[in-house]
């Protein structure tokens, strides 16, 4: 199983009423263990601790009753079964909170239950996934990426004329816009969650007509109104907030896949998340895990492939450019010579899929250009504060205050 498809599974668990008979072995199911297993487990559980089921070499988890998650984590940690064993994990959980430990990494968490699904990078070694590192850290770039999966297959069923190779970039396109909508609504590109708040209120109790509500904002999104106030007449009174969008994205066909209720569900469930703490590099990783199929299971990929792309990018032009800011101190006529050539460098890439090369390639060098004028701001301050002490002292200032 890749990263999505276990974030749907726990998130399942999570969301789900608590089931304590049940909850260790869907928990085992969520990281890729087969049926089988699951069934060999049912019959031969070597655990010492009540409520508790252990797997070799992976994990000791246990449910308890509630109050007691600290108390039975204890009796996990101490058991020694745990040992002999060698559980990497340890989980404890009486379904209002959870806590567990990574015996391997000495990490420790705790949360409540229905949260489980946010952890869920914390266990990913029990798939055998072992490149976690960012996942743990910003799991929420994964659960971004699952649940916009759910929705992209449930579209897909409502609408097979848009699974069509013929369509395939029509489809490709439409994911895109909501990502791109998604972003802007947490970053300060649109009003707070406002493309989430209009398709909610918009569509209440009216799922048909979903589709056209957001075929309206993305023809919205394409008009430029600002001084045209012809243009300002054709755009909807609840679409008036939209600011125009340059670039392209929203030229062209506006028409949109129909939703079911559950595709809406699934829709304002993206919209839910905080998409200004998702990584911006893993977006064409994201529009390609979730439009093709046999890119989903490599999904994750994108965590290493960063590291990847600077050994491509550094040598050819990252590191000279770098070089000359070194060179450059606090210059100033060196600095803006150096912006003046950043403003210059056009890349491209002839293989581009995802465009995570583009992307990092923008980031880096906006790294350098942010880097140039924290300089000339420093030189500029520097330079007002001595016009400011030449004044104070009647121009005699020579470097030093004199009491």
């Amino acid at each position: 199983m890749n990263p999505v498809e276990i974030e749907e599974a726990v998130s399942r668990i999570a969301e789900a009423p608590f089931n304590p008979g049940e909850f260790p072995f869907e928990f085992l199911q969520a990281f890729g263990n087969r049926d089988i297993t699951i069934k060999r487990l049912r019959k031969d559980n070597r655990s010492d601790v009540p409520g508790a089921v252990l797997q070799r070499n992976n994990i000791h988890l246990a449910v308890c009753p509630e109050g007691q998650v600290v108390q039975t984590l204890n009796l996990l940690r101490e058991s020694p079964k745990t040992q002999s064993a060698k559980a990497r994990f340890l989980l404890a959980t009486d379904g209002v909170t959870f806590e567990a430990e990574d015996r391997t990494e000495d990490e420790h968490i705790t949360d409540v239950f229905t949260h489980l699904a946010d952890r869920f990078g914390f266990f990913l070694s029990l798939a055998g996934i072992t490149t976690v590192q960012k996942i743990k850290n910003n799991p929420i770039d994964v659960k971004a990426t699952s649940r916009l999966n759910r929705l992209y297959v449930e579209l897909l069923k409502e609408n097979p004329d848009w699974a069509t190779e013929e369509r395939r970039h029509d489809m490709n396109h439409f994911m895109a816009r909501l990502i791109f909508c998604f972003f802007a609504e947490d970053t300060g590109i649109f009003l707070n969650n406002l493309f989430t708040r209009t398709i909610q209120t918009m569509t209440e109790g009216a799922t048909n007509q979903t589709h056209e509500v957001m075929a309206e904002l993305f023809r919205t999104m394409d008009l430029d109104t600002r001084n045209d106030d012809r243009e300002k007449g054709r755009v909807k009174s609840w679409a008036r907030d939209f600011p125009y969008v340059n670039g392209n994205l929203f030229s062209g066909a506006t028409d949109c896949p129909k939703f079911s209720k559950l595709a809406r569900t699934y829709l304002l469930r993206a919209g839910e998340l905080n998409w200004a703490q998702i990584n911006p590099d893993i977006f064409g990783s994201m529009i390609q895990a979730v439009a093709d199929e046999g890119e989903r299971g490599a999904l994750g990929m994108h965590y290493t492939s960063v590291p990847n792309i600077r050994k491509v990018l550094n040598p050819l032009f990252l590191d000279g450019l770098r070089e000359e800011l070194e060179k450059a101190g606090h210059n100033t006529q060196k600095l803006h010579a150096l912006k003046e050539r950043l403003s210059g460098i056009r890349v491209f890439d002839p293989a581009c899929g995802s465009g995570n090369f583009l992307v990092i390639a923008y980031k880096d060098m906006r790294d350098i250009q942010s880097e140039i004028d924290d300089r000339l701001k420093i030189e500029r301050a520097e330079r007002k504060s001595v016009r400011l002490c030449r004044i104070l002292c009647g121009g005699t200032f020579s470097g030093h205050w004199e009491t």
